[in-house]
Order: structure tokens, then C-alpha cells, then sequence
């Protein structure tokens, strides 16, 4: 993730200004697809879940079928008091068929339970699953992809996205099973007990079903929306507190509020048509239940007038009526919730069908023993395919051991070279060789492995000095990590701290810039990689500390290849090699005293920074 974050920012930096809405994936949302696939993927997620989804829906079966059978338990006792009214009410035989309808419903809810606990151990286990998913697709996306899509946007999918998933499968799946069941026993009850009843109350909740799936249809492109306008809003909320800093200095607070108030009313808009229709389907479910209700009382009652029916019958009638109308109702809030997790679930699919960087497994190849050769040979790159070139015919030879400056205005490519030489990108012309290796012919990991690096933008994660000084390598001893922070000039600060190396770090803590910087340093020197790069190592540290650090650095690019990006040229005086970029190619190269010896656009430079000193 480091590297991630690295080129996502140094490109990000440079194709898109500061609060600027990138488009990343965000035109791909306005075309959803189907339904019915977003589903079938999602239950492809259920993998390993067979037996227990298969158990829950026979939880949720068996409870459906014990609470059907309630009605008819009912309709008995109803008649048995009505005939007894005459002759006398036979309590034993209405005890024994109350405790028999109490211990049915005992029963039922259990079951009831018992499918609820497998459903959220299964909905849960898939979160889970498609979380993993994510996290492994993000170190598999080219660096070009995070130049497009806001930090803010992944995150996102990873977490509003994936819990809008987990929550509608448990809510939807388990619900749907029962309604169906429910739907399905309470009508075949109904045709058993009486057949123009079950017309009556039939043909009602039919005009009801047509509703619901016209409904259904219109507000599926608002719960898209929705899902795609949240991402949004946590794009820009996490960029304008990141850059918090810069938007107080330049009194950007009415321009980022501005900005929020489109997203968030655009997201009010969405969320608003989709709950309104979404939430037209309960009340007219009810609307429709009860008129079903009219209908049985109606017909019902000049079925008894005439002799056709019991009284009891009509009394279980009511209550198949409840369970008939009852399914339709939790199948629209089932459609609803499942409309969020297709919602929810195009966004993290368009995420995990991304195109990947190329497979490289088949890459075995290694340098064992390094010289520090490094060859750019007429090097190309543009970071569209049919951009603008940042690089152009990029050449140059590095011997082992040199210590290379690189100099240049600011995006005249430099930071570009070193991206393309860590494979961060992929060149897309000419070649460049390590040892007289192509570094194409070497996985992406082989050859990092080769480097360690010091970058202007410092990163540090949540945990311990220690953690963060022997960040991915094992076995570091406390006295090599001692010896780093005294050669960085940072011992004497951490030996301050309550915990020494073992302080917490997190976004509270008050480290400034400069010691970051060389906490990172320290991590670079600990790394102990054959080849180096420096890129502004020191931008960030007084004049003092950068000298103390610069004789730590020079120690540290001993016998190292080392490539150094500087915009002091003070600092690289005893640079081997000075290349000096503009647009993308060389345009001088030399020692520091050729180089002003020329008089040309390097002594202007070295010349003009001085004036600015003075």
C-alpha cells in the first residue's frame, strides 16, 4: 500500500488540481446492468455457506408451515365455543387445542430464530469474503487506476458498499424464504378451506403484485445513484480534511462548502426518490390487505347467511387473509433491500472486474548477485495512452556505485524516471536494464527488492516507532534500529518520548514534517536494499539536521547505485553524474564543475537559487 499511495499521489498531484471531482469510475455508474447478474455474483460469494443456507431455509420453512397451521387450530375452537354455547363449552378439549396451538407457535419462533442466526452467520461470512476480495484486488490495480479514482471512492466500496451488501442479504434472503413459504401454505390453506373466499381475497393482492414490481422497476436506478453519490461525498469529505491545512490558509472553507452542497444535495435527490418509492410499497401493501380484509367479511358473511360456511371458517379466513397479504408486504421490503445490495453490489463487482496488472508469476528471475549497472535506453512513457509524453527518448548509463543527481524544473519528469525504474508504471517504449537485465523480464517484487527508498511524502502507519522502523522486515535487532535514528539525529527526540520506541504513532501524533522525514530515512537505511533513491529526501528538515542527515545518507549510498532527486543543488555538489531533465529528456549531464563550467541551464539554476537566498 505504500507503493500505492506513493504514485497515486505524485501522479494524482500533477492530473487533477486540489477539491477537483476525478472521474474515475464514476461514468461506468450511470449504466447499470442487470439485476438478476449483480445477484448471481453475489450469491457466487455464498460459496462454503450450501449447508447452512440449505438448513435456514428449512428453519424458515418448517416455521411458515407450524404457523399456517394455527388458523385451522383457531377455526376448531372458534366452532367448539360457538356449539357450546348451547350445550355447554367443553374447556378440556379447548385447553388441549390451545396448549397444541402454544406449543406449534413455541416451536415457530424457535425455527424462526434458528434461521435468523444461520442467515447472519452466512451474511456476514460473506462480507467478509467480498472485503478480503477488495483488499487483494487493491494491490493488484495498476497505479493508473488510483490516479482516476479518489482515495475517498475505495474506501467506499470497502466500507458503506460492502455493509449495504451484508445488511440487505441478512435482512432480504432469509425474509424472502419465509414470505414465499408463507405466501405459497397460506394460499393452498385458503383453496382447501374454501375456494370463493380465496378468489375474493385473491384478487386483490394480484393488482397489488403488479404494483409492487412496477415500483420495483423505477426506483432500482435511484438506489444506483444513491450508492454512487455516497462515494462521492466520501471522496471530497476525505480530501478537504486531509488538505484541511491548505484550505483554512486560502480561505477555501465557501468553496468547499459550495462543493459539498452540490454532492450532498445530489445525494438527497437520489436517496429521497429511492426510499419514496421504495416506501410506497409498504402502505400499499397494507392498503391492499385491508381491503382484502372487506372482501372475505363480505362474501364471508353471505356465505354464513346462507349456510355454506361456519362461523369459524370465516374467523380462520381473516387470519389466512393476514398470512396471504402479510408475504407481499415482506417481499417488498425484501425487493427493497435487495435493490440496495444490487445497488451496492454493481459498485464493488465494476471495482473487482477492474483490469488487473499483468500476471507475473511466471517471472522467476532474479538478480543474486547486483553490480548497480542501470541502463535507460531511449525511454518513453505517457501516463494516457494516447497523451501527452512526460518522457521522451529517456537515456543514460549509470555505472555501479554512482551516486546520480537528478535536477530539472518542477515536471520536467523526474519523479517519472524513478517511478518507471520501480516499475510503478510500465514504459511504454525503449527499455531499461539492471545489470544487463531488463527489469521487464524480472517480477514487479523482484525488482523493488532491489531498492530502498526515502520519499518527499512521508508514510507512516498506526503503531509503534519500532513497528514503523522495521516496516516489512524481520529479525531487525534493537540495536540496528538504535543506530539508524542516531545517524538520522532522531535517538535524542524518541529516548524524550513516555515509551520511547515503542510510542504509539497515529493521526494524533505530534511529530512534526521534519522528524517524520527521518523516521523514514532510518526505515530506508534499515532496509539495507543494494541500490537507493532519493527523492527530496531532505525537503522537509531544517538546514541543520539536513547536514547531519546528508553525511548519515552519504554513508548509507557507500558502494550503492544510488539515485538522488533534488531541487536544493547545493546537496548533490558531489553527485558522480548530474542529469539535468527538461520535457521529458536530458539536456545535460556531468559533474557539478562541468556542469557550471558549461554556463548553461544548470549553472542558471545553481545561480538563480542562490539569488533567491539572498
Amino acid at each position: 500500500m505504500a507503493q500505492n499511495d506513493y504514485a497515486m499521489k505524485q501522479h494524482a498531484s500533477k492530473a487533477a488540481g486540489f477539491g477537483a471531482r476525478r472521474p474515475g469510475m464514476q461514468g461506468a455508474m450511470e449504466k447499470p446492468k442487470h439485476f438478476r447478474e449483480t445477484w448471481g455474483k453475489l450469491l457466487g460469494f455464498c460459496g462454503g455457506y450450501q449447508w447452512m443456507i440449505f438448513i435456514a431455509i428449512l428453519c424458515a420453512a418448517g416455521g411458515t408451515i407450524l404457523t399456517l397451521a394455527g388458523p385451522g387450530i383457531l377455526s376448531q375452537i372458534t366452532d367448539f365455543i360457538s356449539a357450546g354455547i348451547v350445550t355447554g363449552i367443553d374447556l378440556s378439549t379447548i385447553s388441549a387445542l390451545g396448549l397444541t396451538l402454544a406449543v406449534l407457535y413455541g416451536i415457530g419462533a424457535v425455527l424462526s430464530y434458528s434461521q435468523g442466526f444461520l442467515m447472519a452467520t452466512v451474511t456476514q461470512g460473506v462480507s467478509k469474503k467480498i472485503r478480503s476480495r477488495i483488499s487483494g484486488k487493491i494491490n493488484t490495480l495498476p497505479m493508473n487506476y488510483y490516479s482516476k479514482t479518489t482515495i475517498g471512492e475505495v474506501l467506499s466500496r470497502v466500507t458503506n458498499d460492502v455493509d449495504a451488501i451484508g445488511e440487505s442479504l441478512n435482512r432480504s434472503v432469509g425474509t424472502l424464504v419465509s414470505a414465499i413459504c408463507m405466501l405459497v401454505g397460506s394460499l393452498v390453506m385458503m383453496l382447501a378451506t374454501n375456494l370463493v373466499l380465496t378468489v375474493a381475497a385473491g384478487a386483490s393482492s394480484i393488482l397489488g403484485f403488479g404494483l409492487l414490481m412496477l415500483i420495483m422497476g423505477r426506483s432500482q436506478k435511484y438506489f444506483l445513484r444513491q450508492q454512487k453519490h455516497l462515494g462521492n461525498m466520501n471522496g471530497h469529505v476525505e480530501e478537504i480534511y486531509a488538505g484541511h491545512t491548505v484550505v483554512k490558509a486560502y480561505n477555501g472553507e465557501a468553496q468547499a462548502k459550495e462543493t459539498f452542497g452540490e454532492i450532498n444535495e445530489k445525494l438527497r435527490d437520489s436517496a429521497f426518490k429511492a426510499q419514496f418509492l421504495s416506501g410506497l410499497m409498504m402502505p400499499l401493501m397494507t392498503f391492499i390487505g385491508n381491503f382484502g380484509y372487506v372482501a372475505v367479511c363480505m362474501v364471508g358473511a353471505a356465505l354464513a347467511l346462507n349456510g355454506s360456511i361456519s362461523f369459524g371458517v370465516i374467523v380462520a379466513f381473516m387470519l389466512y387473509v393476514r398470512f396471504f397479504t402479510q408475504p407481499f408486504s415482506q417481499i417488498a421490503q425484501a425487493a427493497q433491500n435487495m435493490q440496495s445490495a444490487a445497488a451496492a453490489g454493481e459498485r464493488v463487482f465494476d471495482f473487482l472486474e477492474a483490469e488487473d496488472m499483468e500476471d507475473e508469476t511466471e517471472k522467476t528471475r532474479r538478480l543474486s548477485s547486483l553490480s548497480g549497472k542501470v541502463e535507460f535506453d531511449n525511454v518513453r512513457f505517457a501516463y494516457e495512452d494516447m497523451g501527452e509524453p512526460v518522457i521522451r527518448n529517456f537515456s543514460a548509463m549509470i555505472r555501479p556505485g554512482q551516486k546520480i543527481a537528478i535536477v530539472g524544473p518542477t515536471g520536467a519528469g523526474k519523479t517519472t524516471m524513478v517511478n518507471l525504474l520501480m516499475r510503478f508504471f510500465e514504459i511504454q517504449g525503449g527499455e531499461i536494464r539492471i545489470d544487463g537485465v531488463p527489469i521487464g523480464e524480472m517480477s514487479r517484487e523482484a525488482v523493488r527488492s532491489l531498492f530502498c527508498m526515502v520519499l518527499q511524502d512521508t508514510w507512516l502507519f498506526e503503531g509503534t516507532i519500532r513497528e514503523n522502523l522495521a516496516y516489512n522486515k524481520e529479525n531487525v535487532t534493537d540495536q540496528e534500529i538504535r543506530t539508524a535514528c542516531k545517524a538520522v539525529g532522531l535517538h535524542y527526540f524518541i529516548r524524550t518520548l513516555p515509551n520511547g520506541y515503542d510510542t504509539m504513532l497515529d493521526d494524533k501524533s505530534t511529530l512534526s514534517e521534519g522528524q517524520r522525514q527521518q523516521l523514514t530515512i532510518a526505515r530506508a537505511m534499515l532496509r539495507d536494499a543494494p541500490m537507493l533513491i532519493l527523492d527530496e529526501a531532505t525537503s522537509s528538515v531544517d538546514t541543520r539536521t539536513e547536514l547531519q542527515i546528508q553525511q548519515a545518507l552519504d554513508t548509507l549510498m557507500e558502494g550503492r547505485t544510488s539515485f538522488v532527486i533534488a531541487h536544493r543543488l547545493s546537496t548533490i555538489k558531489n553527485a558522480d553524474l548530474i542529469l539535468v531533465m527538461k520535457e521529458g529528456d536530458i539536456i545535460e549531464g556531468g559533474t557539478h564543475e562541468e556542469l557550471l563550467a558549461k554556463g548553461d541551464f544548470y549553472a542558471e539554476l545553481y545561480q538563480s537559487q542562490f539569488k533567491l537566498a539572498a
